[in-house]
């Protein structure tokens, strides 16, 4: 790992010579960093709860890290921050163990993708003190935290009586790998006989779904081992539906199939009771976690090896639709134990509860006569109040949901009353669940303060009204009235699911346009570009031109008279007012990034493939700037105030014109920059503060510049690097110093001077 700088770094950009990185003669202002607050917006795939430790509490997400539970302020810390560009993919958690004999130790099993959209293998991240610092041990092969049965686990295993070794169940056929060492180093356990055969679809092109999820679990029999000896009994879980079970007696030495199991399914979940020898075991049809029809829950007397079928609502009955996978055990009450459905969308999740070992079952919530539903819950979502996705649903549905995509659901090993459980969108809890069975109503309410796991795409901070205003991916955006506030809605009026594109006339602030993408089926009326006149608190849809398949790109006239529009799926396309009629440009390609002038409202900017292309006509023709040597691909910003000012970053660097795009200077010293922002300018200075993710002199970050571009100062440090932070940067324009970041993952970030 990278050593923290000491201080901001400052570099000259003179001539074309870039001095050598040294400490800056003044230091830079430091900067504190944050989350511009949203709670949650992502699928929350691991729970675990540290077993030796009350309130020790860890929680691991697809593509936004791991987090550790603060019982003090009843929210998440942040783990991995410090994972930045190059690495990107460690972001990405598999699985997470936290050491039931040193509550200290806690290890990620870390990595994004096991295709070639994630360029590094994945690697054994291990802490001594709780996440606050790590090291790493990289592996020979990818770990798929974002991949299909990601919600499947844990794949990452302690053995609870010698906790210098650990097990890791390896997906994409690399079988199981063994630490003796306290996970610096591992092996494979080559007498481990199956690395697993399901994939979802075995034909994929894409190099996602044919992906073998492999092995799958590793649980631990406590009794047959002692403190400071090997565990002899470990059972594992594998991705093939006739060999779901393997059994080691000598610790791990050998290794058989388990006599009698079930076959047919995949084994989600295994979770032993020590106290009653009982082995459970939660399948279904898929490896999910957005799907899963059919499944069953077994357990496994492992005194005598016999199975018996507990399913709530058996995969035989015409009642069961859905798989099961998360799936829990009562510590302090053996016997006692829940389930969930996997997945079923309508009308809702299921939780299942039993006292007695899975011979009866309860459930949340129960059918009256149709539609009607009785409840065994109330939901309070006012910490979260835009987890109703702006739904009105009729009955038998209503909102919030309790959830989608539950692979997580943990009760607290130390606290009956208490349970935590994994959605697709947060992370929802109880403090009072034994009410369930007196009779009582459980109250479920987000647990997820601290926790930002949404995909950034687009940010703009308007110099009145709102501070901001995000683009997101999966749950749309927000206008954040309060940065340090859950927004009350997300974008209505119409949903998109997706926002990709925001902009806001720079003279007439409060006339904002999105455009975005969602499921057209659903919403055959809706369409896909949205505009709001009061800066973003309410919308109207516009039309839409032919041929319209997604959002694409979007620029608002300076003064809103003009809008053009380049969506995904047609070409560009202007309109005079909101949108209600479209024509297409000329002299443009579809396809091509578009952006206003911030100050002449008929000048329109796009870009393509090395090519920038200029209208003076509101969009109506474009003409392309004979300026060469710019890249491929590359993000755009014009800056207020100035006509014809455009900053452009892409790979090999960073340019600036002044003229319209006629003409572009490089700025040399500059490797490489994703993307650059505009925000107030320092006091003292008359151009705006530049805010650019870049390499400079070597060094990848977040740097900022007061001088049009002349010398660069890096305001991030290498505890706040965010992994993927291309997508969307910008500053306040109200306020020096501050800008905002969009993540891929940790959601919308905050820097300012402290």
């Amino acid at each position: 790992m990278r050593r923290a700088l000491a201080g901001a770094l400052a570099i000259t950009l003179t001539a074309g010579l870039l001095t050598q990185p040294k400490p800056a003669a003044h230091a830079a202002e430091p900067y504190t960093w944050s989350n511009v607050e949203i709670a949650g917006g992502g699928f929350v795939p691991g729970i675990v709860f540290n077993q030796a430790e009350r309130n020790l509490i860890y929680a691991r997400t697809d593509i936004g890290g791991a987090y550790r539970w603060n019982q003090s302020t009843g929210r998440w810390i942040a783990l991995l921050d410090h994972i930045g560009r190059d690495n990107w993919g460690l972001n990405g958690v598999a699985s997470l163990a936290t050491d039931p004999v040193d509550p200290n130790r806690v290890y990620v099993a870390a990595g994004m993708y096991t295709n070639s959209w994630d360029p590094g293998n994945g690697a054994i991240l291990r802490s001594r003190d709780r996440g606050n610092t790590w090291q790493q041990t990289n592996l020979p092969f990818k770990l798929g935290g974002n991949m299909p049965g990601r919600g499947m686990g844990e794949r990452l295993a302690i053995d609870p009586n010698r906790n210098s070794i650990l097990y890791l169940a390896a997906p994409s056929g690399n079988g199981l790998w063994r630490s003796t060492d306290s996970g610096v180093t591992w092996n494979k356990v080559t007498s481990f006989p199956n690395a697993g055969n399901y994939a979802q679809d075995p034909n994929d092109p894409n190099g996602y779904l044919n992906d073998n999820q492999g092995v799958l679990w590793v649980t631990f029999d406590p009794r047959t081992g002692s403190r400071g000896n090997t565990t002899q009994t470990i059972y594992v879980g594998v991705a093939d539906k006739q060999n779901i079970l393997y059994r080691s007696t000598n610790g791990g030495a050998s290794w058989e199939r388990v006599a009698g199991q079930p076959t047919g399914y995949l084994p989600h979940k295994g979770v032993l009771d020590p106290v009653n020898g009982q082995l459970y075991i939660a399948t279904s049809d898929t490896g999910g976690p957005y799907d899963g029809s059919k499944g069953d829950v077994w357990k496994f007397a492992t005194a005598t090896g016999q199975w018996t079928q507990i399913s709530p609502i058996p995969s035989a009955s015409s009642d069961n639709y859905f798989g099961y996978s998360g799936l829990t055990l009562d510590r302090s009450k053996p016997g006692t134990l829940m389930v969930s459905t996997q997945v079923s969308w309508w009308p809702d999740i299921i939780l299942f509860r039993s006292t007695d070992s899975g011979a009866t079952w309860t459930r949340i919530w129960d059918w009256t006569s149709y539609p009607n539903r009785s409840f065994r819950y109330t939901q309070d979502i006012s910490a979260v109040p835009w987890l109703n996705l702006g739904a009105n649903p009729q009955p038998p549905e209503v909102t919030p949901k309790l959830g989608w995509m539950t692979e997580a659901m943990e009760i607290d090993p130390f606290d009956s009353n208490r349970m935590m459980y994994g959605t697709g969108a947060t992370i929802y809890g109880t403090t009072n669940l034994t009410a369930w069975d007196t009779g009582g109503k459980v109250t479920i309410k987000p647990m997820v303060g601290g926790l930002e796991e949404t995909a950034v795409l687009d940010l703009i901070s308007p110099p009145t009204g709102a501070p901001l205003i995000s683009g997101l991916g999966d749950i749309g955006g927000f206008r954040h009235d309060q940065l340090g506030a859950v927004p009350r809605n997300v974008f209505l009026s119409p949903v998109f699911t997706t926002t990709t594109d925001l902009d806001y006339a720079e003279r007439n602030p409060a006339s904002m346009v999105r455009v975005g993408i969602f499921d057209k089926a659903a919403g055959p009326n809706d369409n896909r570009i949205a505009f709001s006149t009061d800066g973003g608190a309410n919308w109207f849809q516009g039309a839409e031109p032919p041929g319209v398949s997604g959002g694409g790109t979007v620029a608002a006239g300076a003064d809103a008279s003009r809008f053009v529009w380049s969506p995904t799926g047609a070409g560009v396309h202007y309109a005079s007012g909101y949108g209600s009629s479209w024509t297409a440009s000329t002299g443009i390609p579809a396809g091509a990034k578009v952006a206003a002038d911030r100050v002449n409202p008929r000048k329109f900017y796009g870009f393509a493939s090395g090519k920038f292309y200029v209208s003076v006509d509101g969009g109506a023709s474009f003409s392309a700037s004979p300026a060469t040597g710019l890249p491929s691909s590359a993000r755009f910003t014009a800056v207020a105030g100035r006509e014809g000012d455009i900053w452009l970053a892409g790979t090999g660097g960073l340019w600036r014109s002044t003229d319209s795009a006629a003409t572009f200077t490089k700025v040399q010293g500059v490797q490489e920059a994703e993307n650059i922002g505009i925000g107030r300018a320092a006091p003292g200075k008359s151009y705006p503060a530049l805010y650019a993710i870049a390499r400079i002199a070597g060094v990848h970050g977040v740097f900022r510049s007061i001088d049009a571009g002349v010398t660069w100062v890096r305001i991030n440090d290498d505890k706040h690097r965010y992994g993927n932070i291309g997508d969307a940067i910008t500053g306040d324009p109200r306020v020096y110093g501050r800008v905002y970041l969009g993540t891929n993952g940790r959601g919308v970030i905050i820097g300012g001077m402290s």
